[in-house]
């Protein structure tokens, strides 16, 4: 009997982030090349990315704007943490307790709520 390390299970429970990119483009009606041309990349790059499971946070950020989806719902590392909520750690000034990082924090909760919302009047 041969034992499976924690980080291996972890590695298989990996989400493929350019396949959650892939459904969320073809769901929006976003054409390919309008959002390479926005990207400032090639379609290549773009059906490059659909096959990438470890596709960057700042791109899934900047796709986020470009084809107005909340990835936070399925890609559980843009989720905000609500210990950060709660306490958060204010040794010394940084991006994350910036006005900016809490405006988009409070414009993404309200893109949640409005989608919940949408769902119980369904």
């Amino acid at each position: 009997m041969q034992y499976v390390s924690q980080k291996l299970l972890n590695i298989c429970k990996m989400q493929h982030r350019g396949e959650i990119i892939k459904r969320a483009v073809y769901k929006s009606g976003f054409s390919i090349t309008e959002l390479a041309k926005r990207l400032g990349k090639s379609r290549r790059w773009v059906y490059l990315m659909f096959e990438n499971p470890s596709v960057s946070l700042d791109v899934v950020l900047q796709l986020e704007k470009i084809i107005h989806y909340n990835f936070s719902l399925e890609i559980k590392e843009i989720r905000p943490s609500f210990i950060d909520v709660i306490e958060p750690s204010f040794s010394g000034q940084t991006e994350k307790h910036s006005e900016e990082y809490w405006k988009n924090k409070y414009l993404r909760l309200l893109e949640e709520y409005n989608d919940l919302l949408k769902l119980n009047n369904k």
